[in-house]
């Protein structure tokens, strides 16, 4: 029973307390994180309240009326065992129900059980994997970031993601901590893209998307070779049909499985074009 518990919208004022939340979770996203969730869906971000004291939080993200993801569904380890993630996924499904066909969620397996309770079946696995990586010598020229790269990103992502998610998108590249490195087939055209952002616990590499397996390692080196030294994290498709020794080879390990699952209109798998996610609240 929730007692003396609010449902309320999560605002950017409460991204101080939803940090403390995440770090006792010990997850990587950061205060642009949060505000990048709140802005690209001010009605759809909620924050669960005890005695006026934020103890709870889940985000939704919807890309067009085709498909959204929840995330951030966070409870203060105090407050747990009291129905309070219940009543938040109640509140995001709730507010999602005829805006969207399909919902997904990488869930960790602890969560599972209580999503599969809400209809949500297993769709696949995405596998956290992370590295520290060393300078190199490897030639640092990302992709210039003009308008028509842009759009040309934009449609290639789409295709890939099978959704428009172009405002995430520009989002991503707003807040990319080095150039977006980009591959092109022989005729010119985007086949392949990587992107990467800063973390609390790593940098964080994703999306990473490729038409072309042969161009992937190089994408992924190039990538890297930007970062310089430091801790990275990279949540891996299990569906792209790339062996995960590619991560294997340059010194990353795994840490953790995520279970993707999907409630809602059945539709394809997240297509085995995705190499690396977004992100696990994104998608």
């Amino acid at each position: 029973m929730l007692e003396h518990i609010e449902i309320r919208l999560l605002f950017e004022s409460d991204i101080p307390a939803a940090m403390r939340l995440k770090e006792a979770a010990g997850w990587n996203q950061t205060e642009y994180d949060w505000r990048r969730l709140i802005r690209l869906e001010p009605d759809g971000c909620f924050a669960a309240l005890k005695d006026g004291r934020l103890v709870g939080t889940t985000t939704t993200t919807t890309y067009k009326a085709d498909l959204a993801w929840v995330g951030m569904v966070l409870v203060d380890p105090q407050t747990r065992r009291q129905g309070i993630a219940t009543s938040l996924m109640e509140t995001a499904l709730d507010y999602l129900k005829g805006k969207v066909a399909t919902v997904k969620l990488d869930a960790t397996p602890q969560g599972k059980l209580v999503y599969e309770k809400f209809g949500f079946e297993v769709e696949s696995t995405v596998e956290r994997w992370s590295g520290n990586i060393e300078s190199t010598s490897i030639d640092r020229g990302g992709e210039i970031l003009s308008v028509e790269f842009r759009d040309e990103l934009m449609l290639f992502d789409e295709r890939a993601f099978n959704a428009d998610r172009s405002m995430l998108m520009d989002s991503l590249l707003n807040d990319s901590i080095v150039p977006p490195v980009a591959t092109r087939s022989g005729d010119g055209t985007l086949s392949g893209y990587a992107l990467a952002r800063r973390g609390t616990n790593a940098n964080y590499v994703g999306p990473v998307v490729s038409t072309q397996w042969e161009q992937v390692e190089g994408l992924l080196d190039q990538m890297l070779a930007q970062l310089n030294s430091g801790r990275v994290y990279i949540d891996f498709n299990t569906e792209c049909g790339l062996p995960a020794s590619l991560l294997f080879a340059r010194g990353f390990v795994k840490e953790r499985d995520l279970i993707r699952m999907r409630a809602g209109k059945r539709r394809p798998k997240t297509s085995g074009l995705i190499v690396a996610i977004a992100g696990p609240e994104i998608g």
